[in-house]
Parts: structure tokens; sequence; C-alpha cells
């Protein structure tokens, strides 16, 4: 059984998952996996994986409130679309098959990449 603890910081992980998504666009995944498996006790396959499938509602929540704002393109998001699914589809062929590490790895440079790149944009 989950404990009142325990349910804090399940939901204290996707309000920070959330926010992260809602205001940057992207970034919830870098709270949710490291969480996932110190608070979840998932492997770090299953929280790449658990990450993935939680982003997707809280995307869509998202972008249905920038819509509703008149702040989302759809005419431009169009093509971005298309080449998400089909490197969700291939990724997730090829997900069981990449080592842990490279992975673990993967995520890392895509976190040092996107703050770098937050830093130095003028």
């Amino acid at each position: 059984m989950t404990s009142a603890k325990q349910k804090w910081k399940y939901a204290a992980t996707g309000a920070l998952a959330g926010l992260a998504n809602g205001m940057f666009g992207a970034g919830g995944g870098m709270f949710l996996v490291p969480l996932l498996i110190r608070w979840g006790g998932l492997s770090q396959r299953q929280a790449f994986a658990t990450s993935v499938g939680v982003i997707l509602p809280l995307s869509a929540v998202s972008a249905a409130i920038y819509f509703f704002k008149g702040q989302l393109d759809l005419t431009s998001a169009w093509p971005y679309l298309l080449g998400g699914f089909l490197g969700g589809l291939t990724s997730g062929r090829i997900f069981q098959k990449v080592p842990v590490v490279w992975l673990r790895r993967g995520f890392g440079l895509l976190i040092v990449y996107g703050g770098l790149r937050a830093l130095l944009a003028g």
C-alpha cells in the first residue's frame, strides 16, 4: 500500500513535470526519470518508458491551454508532429536493444545540451 508520504512525493514529482512541460514546452522527463528511479523504485528503463507515458497527457493539457489562448499554431506544428511520431515509432522499436548505460548517457547529454542552450541564448 502507498503511504501518504509516498503519495505526496508522487504528486510533487508530477507537479514539477507538469510545470516544466507547461512553462518550457519540455523538460518534464528531466524531473520524472530521476525521481521515478529514486522515489518510485523503477529501473532506469522503466523510468524512461513511464516518463514518456506521463508526459503525453501533460503535453496534451498544455497544448490545449495554449490552443484556447491562441498561442498554438497548428499549421506550423504538423510537420513536427509527423516527424515526432516517426521518431517515437523508431525509438520505441529499438528501445529494448539499447543498453541502459547509453540511454542514461544520452539523457544526460540532452540535459547538458538544453541547459547550455538556455544559458547561452541571447
